[in-house]
C-alpha cells in the first residue's frame, strides 16, 4: 500500500522539531558536564609547594634512609625465599624507593635539571644497595629453592606496566593534596618495586642472568611508568617551572632534559611494545591449548610457554597414555591458524611416565607441582585441624556438663552425716528480660529431722563452696530440706 504525501510529512520531523531536539540534547549534555565537573576537579585542594617539598625531602639516599632500605631488602628477600606474601608486603611498606622515582617525574615536569641529576643519582645508589644486599643474602642463605613469589618477578607483563602507570598517578595525586592520606604506602605495594630488585639479586647469586635481566627489566619498567605518570600530573596541575636569568642557560637545560626524555622514552616504548607482544602471544597460546590440547587417556600436568622473536616454544608435560607423534605434528600444523607461525609445540612424556619426564621437567615446573601439592595438603590439614578443634570444644562442653554423681554421693555421705538424701540436677534460670537463659548445677540436700536450723544453713553454705571447688564450677546452687516424719 502506498503512503500518501500527507502521512509522510506527519512521520518525518520538521526542521523546527529537529532543532529543538538538538537544543534539548545540548542542554542535557551541558547540564550533566556542569554537575560532573566539580566532582572530577583534580586541581581543587592542590598544595604545590608542600607537594614539591615532600618529594624533594624523600629523594636523597643517605644516613638512615640507606639502613631502612637495607632492612627492607633483607625482609623482602626472606619473604621471597620462604614464599610469604605477607612478609614481602611488609617490606614494601617500609621501602623508601618511591622518593627518587617521583623526583625524576617532578624534575622533568618542572625543567629542573639539577633535581633530575640528584634523583637519578639517588635511584642509582638505591638500586645498587638493594642489589648488593639481596645478592649477599641469597649467597648466604641455605634455602636455594625457586619459590613462586620469586619466579613471578622474572618476567614483566602488560599488567605490570599498567599497574605502575596508574599507581604513579595515584601516588602523585595523593601527594599533591593539602590533606595527606595513606595512599603512598599502598602505591608502594601495588607497584612492587622491591621484589624485582631482590629477584635480580637472586639471579646474580645463583648465576642465572636471565632471572637477573628479567627482574631488573621489570624494576626499570615500573620506575619509568611511575615517572611518566608523575610528569603528566605535574604538567596538568601546572606546577611552577624553574626559570633562569640567562636565556642561553635555560635553552641548554631544556635541551638536556628533552634529550633525557627521548633517551628514556624510546627504549621504554620498545619495552612496552615487547610486553604487549608477549601478552598477546600468551593469550593466543592459551586459546590454542584450551581448544586443541586434549589427549585421550593422558593429562597435561604442567606447561611452559617460552616467547622469542625468532622461535617460541610451547612445552607440554604429559602423564598417562602415550601421545602419538602424529598428534604432536598435527598440533604444530594448527598453530598457524592461531597466528602462531614462529612457534613450536613440544610434548614431553616418558614411556614409563616417571624417570624421563622427571629429568625433562625444569626446576620452575617442579616447584609449581610441589607448590600445588603443598597447597592441597595444607588445605586438607587445615580442614582436619578445624574439625579436631570442634570435637575438642564439644568434648570439653560434655565433660563440663557431666557431674561424677556416684563419687560425690559417697564423699557427701562421709563428710555430711546429717544429710539423709542427696540429689542432683540442672536448673534453668531466665533473666528478667527473658533474653538470656542460664544453666545452673543444682544439688538437693534433705537434712535429718530436728537438725538445728542455724547449723543447717551454715553447713549448707559450706557444702556449696566445697562443691564449687570440687567440681571446678563458678556457681553451684544447694537447696536444703528438713526431713519430717509422717
Amino acid at each position: 500500500m502506498e503512503t500518501s504525501p500527507s502521512e509522510t510529512e506527519e512521520k518525518t520531523p520538521s526542521n523546527k522539531e529537529t532543532a529543538e531536539i538538538k537544543y534539548l540534547l545540548f542542554r542535557l549534555i551541558t547540564s550533566t558536564l556542569n554537575k560532573v565537573k566539580p566532582i572530577l576537579n583534580l586541581r581543587e585542594g592542590v598544595d604545590q609547594e608542600n607537594a614539591i617539598n615532600g618529594i624533594i625531602k624523600d629523594i636523597d639516599f643517605k644516613g638512615y634512609n640507606v639502613y631502612i632500605l637495607i632492612c627492607s631488602i633483607f625482609i623482602a628477600s626472606i619473604g621471597l625465599n620462604v614464599n610469604s606474601t605477607a612478609v614481602v608486603i611488609g617490606a614494601m611498606l617500609i621501602s623508601p624507593l618511591m622518593g627518587p622515582i617521583l623526583g625524576i617525574g617532578l624534575s622533568v615536569g618542572t625543567n629542573d635539571f639539577t633535581l633530575l641529576k640528584r634523583s637519578l643519582r639517588s635511584l642509582g645508589i638505591a638500586a645498587g644497595v638493594a642489589l648488593l644486599t639481596s645478592t649477599i643474602y641469597f649467597l648466604l642463605t641455605p634455602l636455594k629453592d625457586e619459590q613462586s613469589e620469586l619466579l613471578a618477578r622474572t618476567t614483566p607483563t602488560l599488567l605490570d606496566a599498567f599497574i605502575a602507570l596508574f599507581g604513579g598517578f595515584a601516588g602523585i595525586i595523593a601527594g599533591s593534596r593539602k590533606e595527606k592520606t595513606n595512599v603512598v604506602p599502598g602505591v608502594a605495594i601495588a607497584t612492587a618495586l622491591m621484589p624485582p630488585l631482590c629477584t635480580a639479586g637472586y639471579g646474580l647469586a645463583i648465576g642465572n642472568f636471565s632471572y637477573f635481566f628479567g627482574a631488573f627489566y621489570l624494576f626499570l619498567l615500573n620506575s619509568i611508568f611511575i615517572s611518566i605518570s608523575t610528569f603528566i600530573v605535574v604538567k596538568y596541575l601546572g606546577f611552577p617551572v624553574k626559570s633562569f636569568v640567562n636565556p642561553d642557560t635555560e635553552k641548554k637545560v631544556k635541551r638536556y632534559i628533552y634529550t633525557f626524555v627521548v633517551v628514556v622514552l624510546i627504549p621504554s616504548g620498545f619495552i612496552f611494545w615487547n610486553v604487549i607482544k608477549q601478552s598477546y602471544f600468551k593469550n593466543r597460546v592459551n586459546q590454542f591449548l584450551i581448544e586443541n590440547a586434549k589427549f585421550e587417556g593422558a593429562e597435561i600436568i604442567n606447561q611452559k610457554i617460552n616467547y622469542n622473536d625468532s622461535l617460541s616454544t610451547i612445552e607440554l608435560f604429559v602423564m598417562g597414555n602415550m601421545v602419538p607423534v602424529e598428534v604432536e605434528k598435527n598440533l604444530n600444523v594448527r598453530l598457524k591458524s592461531y597466528g602462531l607461525e614462529n612457534t613450536m609445540v613440544k610434548i614431553f612424556q616418558a614411556k614409563d611416565n616417571t624417570s624421563e619426564i622427571a629429568g625433562k621437567l625444569s626446576q620452575q615446573v617442579k616447584s609449581g607441582i610441589l607448590e600445588d601439592i603443598y597447597k592441597k595438603n595444607s588445605e586438607i590439614i587445615e580442614e582436619k585441624n578445624q574439625y579436631i578443634i570442634e570435637l575438642e570444644n564439644k568434648l570439653f562442653k560434655y565433660e563440663k556438663d557431666t557431674i561424677p554423681f556416684k563419687t560425690l554421693r559417697k564423699e557427701v555421705e562421709i563428710q555430711y552425716s546429717e544429710i539423709e538424701k542427696f540429689g542432683f540436677g540442672f536448673s534453668y534460670e531466665v533473666k528478667k528480660d527473658f533474653n538470656q537463659v542460664d544453666t545452673i548445677p543444682t544439688f538437693l540436700a534433705t537434712w535429718q529431722e530436728g537438725y538445728d536450723e542455724d547449723e543447717r544453713l551454715k553447713q549448707q553454705k559450706r557444702l556449696s563452696r566445697w562443691l564449687e571447688t570440687r567440681l571446678k564450677l563458678d556457681t553451684v546452687r544447694v537447696i536444703g530440706f528438713k526431713l519430717f516424719l509422717r
